[in-house]
């Protein structure tokens, strides 16, 4: 079974920490994504699956695809089989509302997402946990509903489409038949498990426990009846961080003894602090991230002050030796948001050579990140309470496979 991984490795915390509430590394240095991927039992997303990707959809892959970003998978492979078959699918991401505004590293699963939701013109559930938050976060269920609606309104601002996407939060949505799923896959996890797979302990309220059937069970079709009545077997493909990865190891057990397909995933890196402390941003530390909320000034300040350069301690030397591209921040930035493959490659070599400085390489980010937030905040600002009524409103989607 898929969960013994995570039983054998979940109490090895003496390297790295990896889970849906903590990331962490030894002596706070990097994540070693491959140990990650032996850990977890998850596979690589290797060439030949990019360029199947590009020849399924007749466009070109993302560029979280063709960098790395989403790096691990499971059983993608299998969904494109499914789909060249004729086979559809639909796709299922998430956010966890515990913040007004959501940085960058928030935003990547939704870009990502709004991707492959054009590319291969399939319908999308996304959950906002306003539960979870409440419960792991201390807010109370009216702030966490209120972040929920706020948060949505940025989901919506990634331009997805009303007529193929169903945004739900969980207080306003859990019942009937993705109640009953729920309490289905709760039968078939003992306590034991949970705390193999999660790392739950004994001063952990009880209402943690009961969290991850709410977060497995919109993998299966018969959650959403409006959506996909008669249509069981419906596979799952879910875009999501790797840290995520518990929640879908133990769906993927639970599955096939309720008669459901195994979901599908691809999974991402994490999205690092702008000082290069750990694994991923942390929305706890504003200064370790670039808000879709930041005004220009803000964000030409953050990267500024806080990016951690590679770059040499003077410029002489700096000429003679290069950068270290592999410990700087504006350039692990740059990877994830220039657009231009001709021009990343240029700005590594001159820069990792020692022709470009740490300051021209600073002033590019700055100007691709302040453009890409003002492109957001524009687009937020068009989203109505109607707007945001109607990718909620509970109704069927008849043209979502088209």
């Amino acid at each position: 079974m898929e969960v013994d991984k995570k039983e054998e490795t979940a109490s090895d915390s003496s390297e790295q920490v990896v889970n849906p509430w903590e990331v962490s590394a030894k002596d706070g240095g990097k994540i070693d994504y491959d140990k990650l991927i032996d850990q977890f039992g998850c596979q690589r997303l290797d060439e030949s699956l990019i360029d199947r990707v590009h020849r399924l959809t007749s466009r070109q892959p993302h560029v979280f695809l063709r960098r790395g970003v989403f790096f691990a998978h499971r059983d993608f492979n299998e969904v494109l089989d499914e789909y060249e078959r004729g086979d559809k699918f639909y796709l299922y991401t998430g956010r966890g509302p515990s913040s007004e505004a959501l940085h960058l590293g928030h935003l990547i699963p939704f870009m990502f997402t709004k991707y492959l939701q054009e590319a291969f013109k399939v319908p999308l559930v996304i959950q906002l946990t306003d539960d979870e938050k409440c419960m792991w976060k201390n807010l109370s269920v009216e702030e966490s509903q209120r972040l929920a609606r706020e948060n949505a309104k940025d989901i919506i601002a990634c331009g997805f489409d009303v007529t193929k996407t169903f945004i739900f939060s969980d207080f306003d949505y859990v019942g009937g038949a993705f109640y009953k799923n729920m309490v289905k896959v709760a039968k078939c996890v003992t306590l034991n498990k949970a705390m193999g797979i999660f790392g739950f302990s004994g001063e952990d309220h009880i209402g943690k426990l009961s969290f991850p059937p709410v977060q497995a069970v919109p993998s299966f079709p018969s959650s959403f009846p409006h959506l996909f009545p008669g249509n069981d077997k419906l596979r799952c493909l879910i875009p999501c961080a790797i840290d995520q990865d518990p929640y879908f190891r133990m769906t993927r057990d639970v599955a096939p003894r309720l008669g459901y397909s195994k979901p599908a995933l691809i999974e991402s890196s994490f999205f690092p602090a702008l000082q290069a402390k750990n694994g991923k941003m942390s929305a706890s530390d504003p200064n370790s991230a670039i808000y879709v909320t930041d005004t220009a000034k803000d964000i030409k300040n953050k990267i500024n002050r806080y990016a951690f350069s590679g770059g040499q301690d003077s410029i002489e030397k700096h000429r003679e030796i290069g950068a270290n591209l592999e410990v700087d921040i504006p350039v692990k930035y740059l990877s994830f948001f220039l657009e231009d493959d001709t021009e990343l490659e240029h700005i590594k070599k001159e820069y990792g050579e020692g022709r470009m400085l740490t300051g021209e390489v600073k002033k590019r980010l700055t100007e691709v990140l302040t453009e890409m937030v003002e492109r957001h905040r524009m687009a937020r600002a068009a989203v109505t309470d109607e707007m945001v009524d109607a990718f909620m409103a509970v109704r069927p989607l008849p043209t979502m496979f088209e």
